[in-house]
């Protein structure tokens, strides 16, 4: 059963949410039948990457709000963060754009290490604090995976797979997503947003109970007629 999972790397949500899903798949009975794909989407499409700039300074500018406010909304989001197993490091995380990320993720799916690369992504981003618009960085990431950098090298050179980024954000336009992340599950159920693990559990049980009804070999009724058998006896 296919789950297709719209998420961007700048978003604590995407990372809360994939840790989540991650908590139900491990109290799931068949993982091995799940195909799970990531795809791209882009919050700040136009952001122009500024490392000088803290995270708090650029979303107090950007959302006309003031930095104690946004310290507050940072510090409730890392706890979030917490609760859920991960180390959020707000005060250090470069605000990016993130195209050269998504590039990397569909370069990693061609060789199937996508959901790897998703996680490194997202650890360097908010626990790191490390600029994932650089592509030194993209770069140590696709060597631990154990990816051709120099190949990497000339997707970024050529514009590789951007046309595959925005079909991904067309098609999340097609379906109706307003804000990620947006988890889909066999293309008739989805969950928007950084829900509890039960509810991914509650939905994967739900979704797969569905699918197995319908790829599940049915016993043909058969009308018995004169017929030659299979070792020529007719």
């Amino acid at each position: 059963m296919k789950i297709e999972i719209w998420s961007d790397i700048m978003c604590p949500f995407c990372y809360i949410g994939k840790r989540n899903f991650e908590n139900a798949l491990g109290q799931f009975a068949d993982t091995e039948k799940l195909e799970i794909e990531w795809k791209s989407f882009q919050l700040r499409p136009d952001l122009v990457t500024n490392p000088t700039k803290s995270l708090n300074q650029e979303l107090a500018e950007s959302k006309g709000w003031s930095l104690e406010y946004t310290q507050q909304m940072s510090e409730h989001v890392t706890q979030m963060a917490a609760d859920s197993g991960i180390a959020f490091n707000l005060n250090q995380a470069v605000m990016a754009n993130t195209v050269k990320g998504h590039q990397l993720l569909h370069f990693a799916k061609e060789h199937g290490k996508q959901n790897q690369a998703k996680e490194l992504l997202f650890k360097a981003y908010f626990t790191d604090g490390k600029n994932v618009d650089e592509p030194s960085i993209l770069m140590e990431i696709a060597k631990s995976l154990e990816l051709n950098t120099e190949e990497l090298t000339k997707i970024f050179a050529d514009g590789t797979y951007l046309n595959d980024i925005e079909r991904d954000i067309y098609e999340a336009s097609q379906i109706g997503v307003r804000g990620v992340p947006f988890f889909v599950f066999d293309q008739k159920y989805a969950i928007s947003g950084a829900q509890a693990s039960s509810a991914f559990l509650q939905t994967l049980q739900t979704s797969f109970s569905n699918w197995q009804k319908t790829h599940s070999k049915s016993q043909l009724e058969v009308s018995e007629g004169d017929s030659c058998a299979v070792d020529g006896t007719c």
